[in-house]
């Protein structure tokens, strides 16, 4: 009877340390993190946004099973500076990624790129002993001191600048978009440091970046890892592989669109063929709004007003969706968010460090996406270059400069009288409410005055004060 007694305590304690020990492996392993950033992609190009003729199965079944947020944004309403602020946490006036040498984006013949100063997701990542890979467009700084792999990627597989660069021939922008050649875009392809391919063959890029991406996953599938895919598309030119070329009822655009679709319908079958799921946050959203002057080569705002280049809502507010399945429970969020807040959230989940040594301009998302919270962030400014064209508190926003609505060419100029929006009762921008609330300009005009104190001038000397 006591040998019996004994054996069966001896039992109990290795089944309870059975527990603890599988609890506390629950408990440490980090997430995968996957961010999916699609180029010119507008607020309305999705089927779950409203998109009467273009159709994103995969994307709005994502959209379905996470959280889908209709007030995020970007930090920059062009490429080079909202791709600064999603990877560093920080506004591009503090990297000085705003101006570029007297351009708003990194061309072929620039000499500079993101700092190496700055701090990217990739680098705050691999102190914790991710693997990570960015694959797609750059737009970073094309020379070998700012590629990724200087900026804490192990690999790079993509184009380090936008697709339309490198222009071989005399037509004009338009003309070359309205019927685009892979040879009309001297556009290099490049593996990790080496160009491999010139031109690249954009009509097959979607889907080598996909493949790519798979790849990683299965290869570091016992590893934690970071994935920041970054497709070219759909900016212009426009270019579709042979399986949806001629596809889609929206024509070339959504035949783009359509493939991304897929794009993403693959890397979610990938992760969730591996079983990995429950350990994988990835999150879908893009560098600014829809190049509305291309005519039907650019995208769609919804009901959003203003485009690509603009600080308006069509400029600046994107779609975005977050997928952890088990982890973030499906919902629509109508509170604010920003691409400048995944870094934050990141190093929240994964338990990554950040340097103290700098300011950040991003939230922790965590308590929202994971525990629905209200969302931490309860503003937003709006930068235009180095000016703070509108900024937003709550659901007012309070604009300081006009533009052409639809970005290019750009008419940028102080108003003479302010306008306010309360955006999440009129998102298109028509009725200026500024006489009825001047409480509200007061509070927003002392936000402003109070971020400006903290944007210092030693990080960007081209600062510029309302």
């Amino acid at each position: 009877m006591k040998i019996h007694f004994k054996s069966s305590l001896i039992s109990f304690f290795i089944a309870v340390y059975s527990l603890f020990e599988c609890l506390y492996c629950q408990q440490e392993k980090t997430p995968n993190i996957i961010i999916i950033f699609t180029d010119d992609l507008g607020y309305g190009d999705l089927g779950i946004q409203g998109h009467p003729s273009i159709q994103t199965p995969y994307i709005d079944q994502m959209a379905r099973e996470g959280q889908r947020w209709t007030n995020f944004y970007v930090a920059a309403n062009v490429c080079t500076p909202s791709r600064a602020a999603l990877l560093t946490g920080r506004l591009p006036i503090r990297s000085g990624t705003d101006t570029n040498e007297g351009a708003r984006v990194f061309f072929p013949n620039s000499a500079g790129g993101l700092p190496p100063e700055e701090i990217t997701i990739a680098e705050i990542l691999k102190k914790k002993g991710y693997k990570t890979a960015a694959i797609g467009k750059w737009h970073l700084g094309h020379l070998p001191e700012f590629l990724p792999t200087n900026q804490g990627f192990d690999s790079y597989f993509g184009i380090p600048y936008s697709n339309d660069m490198n222009p071989t021939t005399n037509l004009t922008h338009a003309e070359a978009n309205a019927d685009p050649k892979i040879e009309y875009f001297n556009v290099p392809l490049m593996r990790n440091e080496e160009i491999i391919e010139r031109p690249a063959q954009q009509n097959t890029i979607t889907k080598r970046y996909t493949e790519e991406a798979q790849k990683f996953i299965v290869e570091n599938k016992e590893n934690p890892f970071f994935i920041y895919l970054a497709h070219n598309m759909p900016h212009v030119p426009l270019f579709a592989s042979d399986d949806f070329l001629g596809t889609s009822k929206r024509g070339l655009y959504g035949d783009v669109v359509e493939e991304l679709d897929w794009s993403v319908g693959e890397v979610l079958k990938t992760v969730k063929e591996y079983d990995l799921e429950k350990n994988t946050m990835v999150v879908f959203t893009s560098d600014n709004g829809p190049w509305t002057v291309l005519n039907v080569n650019g995208g769609s705002p919804g009901p959003l007003y203003g485009a690509k280049a603009t600080s308006y809502e069509g400029g600046m507010r994107v779609p975005a969706i977050f997928w952890w399945p088990g982890k973030i429970e499906p919902d629509v969020i109508m509170d604010i968010g920003s691409t400048l807040d995944l870094l934050p959230t990141i190093s929240k989940i994964s338990g990554a460090s950040l340097s103290q040594d700098r300011n950040y301009d991003g939230y922790d998302l965590s308590a929202t996406l994971i525990e629905n919270k209200k969302s931490s962030r309860e503003e937003m400014f709006y930068y235009h270059g180095t000016n703070v064209f509108a900024a937003r508190k709550g659901d007012y926003k309070l604009y300081f400069y006009e533009n052409n609505p639809n970005g290019y060419p750009e008419k940028l100029g102080k108003l003479d009288e302010l306008k306010l929006f309360n955006i999440q009762k009129d998102p298109s921008e028509r009725f200026n409410i500024i006489e009825e609330f001047p409480e509200v300009v007061k509070e927003i005009k002392k936000l402003l005055k109070e971020h400006q104190k903290n944007v210092h001038p030693g990080e960007n000397q081209m600062i510029k004060k309302i």
